[in-house]
């Protein structure tokens, strides 16, 4: 699978994982995103359900065990090089998780893995579309209380 300057798109899932005022993100170690922080995901497999793929995917990068209980959005990534190409070029859909078991740590994919309240996360220059979807994680279990 071609990652840097694909020939499709590819698909990418993201956990969306809350404890109380709190979500999980992971500062990315590898591109595209290296160093930075975003929610924990990664490219669905071949003959991989999206939500296995969430699970594993947090697995990987964070050590926790989820259970994806709500879709909460689809959204395009796009990344362009300095001459307009596109470089990277992903359909993520993220979901909503409950964390099952497991502790908090960085694993393969993640340089760094912390809970982060909802007043540090506009001093992270996170992605807008990571914005909305955490936003929408934090609703959404707000209307379910």
């Amino acid at each position: 699978m071609q990652r840097e300057f694909p020939e499709v798109p590819l698909i990418g899932v993201g956990a969306i994982i809350i404890d109380g005022n709190r979500v999980v993100l992971v500062k990315r170690a590898h591109p595209p995103l290296q160093a930075e922080w975003s929610i924990p995901g990664g490219v669905l497999e071949v003959g991989e359900l999206v939500r296995e793929a969430a699970v594993r995917e947090t697995r990987e990068e964070t050590g926790l065990t989820v259970e994806p209980v709500e879709l909460l959005g689809v959204y395009d990534r796009v990344l362009r090089n300095a001459g307009q190409r596109v470089q990277y070029h992903y359909v993520l859909i993220d979901f909503l998780c409950l964390r099952v078991a497991g502790q908090l740590a960085p694993a393969s994919d993640a340089a760094e893995v912390r809970w982060f309240s909802q007043d540090e996360l506009p001093d992270l220059n996170l992605a807008e579309d990571t914005m909305d979807v955490i936003g929408k994680g934090f609703a959404r279990l707000a209307a379910s209380l």
